[in-house]
């Protein structure tokens, strides 16, 4: 009887050893995982938008790379300037872009023969359209549409100002593949002896601050004088800011008294067909070029023209203290937010 008795309490007392040591193993290994859930919650938080706030993308993009490499991945920051997926073309027969060239504007290279004659990159047939004094309601829209007619890119040259005005039509211009410079602040002559060298600079640097508010982000660093009037100051100035300079090899006249459509289609063509090849002038901010535009796109495609579009390798970075000038002449509030880019701030989630 003591025997069985025996039995039955060392059966009992080995179930519970069996029992707690089981309980302490599985415990050990459910605290052996708990870190792993714990680290990923416990990540390191975005900073807040305000400290990531900066005069341009550049240094946004710098501040964010700067986090300690222990914390959570950061998104990927938004290019300097936007780049537009690649839309098949409507127009089986349009003129499109037969090549897009990359410039590389470190020292301020210049462009165009009327001026500048050191680089002729241009092949025989080969023509680049550029546009000045935009943006403006109508005018605009008008060449927009018949270069998107024509699945066919240009090379806009916005006046500060007007890009303040318009800035809805100015984003449109980069939203259709466009590449958008500057024409100044308010369209003076930089060579007049009236303008100081600060009014000079002022009229360049306020143009690209205000053309980059509008756009919400970068312009490409490419500038051409207004009247083509080169102040040689601003010329040596601009190659410390590493901006292209443009004049022209065919200008439209789209801006004089008495021009029509016809006469703007005419008078290209035929200093063209004279050069064979050239940078074209025109101004969106005419109401006859919108109207010619259609015509001379077809003129320029029978015959055997060739679009040539011009890119810049980098963005220009404008300078704090005219980005600050701007936003206080146009009582926009100063927050730390305001320069940043609407796609940094705005984005689309569901559609």
């Amino acid at each position: 009887m003591r025997n069985a008795l025996g039995l039955m309490l060392a059966s009992v007392v080995a179930a519970v050893v069996i029992a707690a040591g089981g309980w302490f193993y599985y415990s050990a290994r459910a605290d052996q995982g708990a870190p792993k859930t714990m680290a990923a919650r416990a990540a390191d938080p975005l900073p807040a938008p305000a400290k990531l706030a900066a005069r341009d993308d550049v240094e946004t993009t710098a501040a964010i790379a700067a986090r300690p490499a222990a914390a959570a991945p950061a998104p990927a920051p938004a290019p300097a300037m936007p780049i537009q997926p690649k839309q098949a073309c409507a127009n089986p027969n349009a003129l499109g872009v037969s090549r897009v060239v990359e410039i590389d504007t470190t020292g301020g290279p210049g462009f165009g023969f009327e001026h500048f004659k050191q680089f002729d990159f241009l092949t025989d047939k080969e023509v680049v359209l550029t546009f000045d004094d935009g943006p403006w309601p109508v005018n605009t829209p008008a060449v927009l549409k018949a270069l998107a007619d024509e699945c066919t890119k240009g090379l806009f040259f916005s006046v500060g100002k007007h890009a303040t005005y318009h800035p809805e039509i100015l984003r449109q211009v980069l939203a259709q593949g466009h590449t958008v410079g500057t024409h100044t602040w308010s369209h003076v002559n930089l060579n007049s002896k009236k303008m100081t060298e600060q009014q000079v600079k002022d009229e360049v640097e306020k143009g690209f601050s205000a053309v980059r508010f509008a756009l919400g982000t970068n312009p490409a660093p490419f500038f051409r004088f207004p009247q083509l009037q080169h102040n040689p100051a601003m010329v040596s100035y601009f190659g410390t800011r590493n901006v292209a300079m443009f004049s022209t090899d065919i200008d439209s006249f789209d801006f004089r008294k008495g021009a029509t459509p016809e006469k703007i289609v005419e008078t290209v063509m035929t200093r063209l067909d004279k050069l064979g090849k050239g940078i074209i002038l025109m101004h969106d901010f005419q109401k006859h070029t919108g109207e010619a535009m259609p015509a001379l796109l077809a003129r320029l495609k029978a015959g055997g023209y060739k679009i040539v579009q011009m890119k810049a390798k980098t963005t220009f970075q404008t300078l704090p203290e005219y980005d600050e000038a701007l936003m206080k002449d146009m009582k926009v509030p100063t927050a730390s937010t305001t320069t940043r880019p609407i796609s940094s701030v705005v984005q689309t989630v569901s559609q």
